[in-house]
């Protein structure tokens, strides 16, 4: 493989990440890539790697932050904005363009649920460790579980109603895409950050329920899955465990009490 086309990840080795987003895509196409952040230094690869990108050294141009994927000689940030582009190259999108811009458009959506779920446990500042903001930490989550968890989860299960092509198994189209996968990570992170909030959930998502498990039981899934390259969830990513923010929607008084 030339380096024109070879996939080169980078992002924060030790955590999943925006970065889980790109790489459940190479692994269901069984697409090779190299994820940099995970080689040693003595290979090229680490955090000084990532931060030789972060500076504008890879060429093309200049990203702001990880997940960051080099081709050859173009280099591109943002997850959605990588997805968009490799998802055509990988099988992984519809052929319309109505389609795309809508695997587009729920991606971003997931982007944002996303950066809901980093705030209920950095509310304040991100340079600020979690135990200096653990009470509002426990509002947010409060208004995060009841408000805005419940909303974000009836849309996509709204949308897997109505994509009748799928049969109510797919987001997009009539086979699995990159956001179906998207929200199989959605899910598991949620799962993992909020397991007793999930449960009281689960009986109003019976279809993302079941994309969960279906993209779970998928052949190159699983494998990756049972491998040391997917990298448990932990208190270091973007969802993160914390007992308190699990039930702050039903130990918080009502605002104001």
């Amino acid at each position: 493989m030339g380096d024109a086309d070879r996939y080169e990840l980078y992002y924060w080795p030790g955590i999943q990440g925006r970065g889980e987003l790109i790489r459940l895509a190479f692994e269901e196409t069984r697409t090779p890539y190299i994820d940099v952040g995970r080689l040693p230094a003595s290979e090229g690869g680490g955090v000084a790697a990532i931060e030789r990108m972060r500076a504008g050294t890879g060429g093309g141009v200049r990203p702001f932050a990880p997940p960051i994927l080099k081709v050859g000689d173009l280099v591109l940030a943002q997850t959605a904005a990588i997805l968009a582009w490799l998802a055509p190259r990988l099988g992984l999108v519809p052929d319309r363009e109505a389609d795309r811009l809508a695997a587009h458009q729920h991606q971003l959506t997931i982007a944002d649920l996303f950066a809901e779920v980093h705030d209920t446990h950095h509310p304040i500042a991100v340079g600020l460790y979690y135990e200096d903001q653990r009470v509002e930490a426990q509002r947010r989550a409060r208004e995060f579980l009841t408000e805005r968890l419940p909303r974000f989860l009836d849309y996509f299960e709204d949308l897997l109603r109505r994509n009748t092509r799928g049969g109510g198994q797919y987001l997009i189209g009539d086979r699995i895409s990159y956001v179906d996968l998207s929200l199989f990570q959605t899910l598991s992170g949620l799962a993992y950050a909020f397991p007793r909030a999930m449960r009281r959930l689960a009986p109003q998502i019976p279809l993302s329920s079941a994309l969960r498990d279906h993209v779970a039981a998928r052949r190159h899934i699983a494998v990756y899955l049972a491998s040391p390259r997917r990298v448990p969830f932990s208190q270091h990513g973007i969802f993160r465990h914390y007992d308190e923010l699990d039930d702050a929607a039903i130990e918080l008084p009502p605002a104001g009490a």
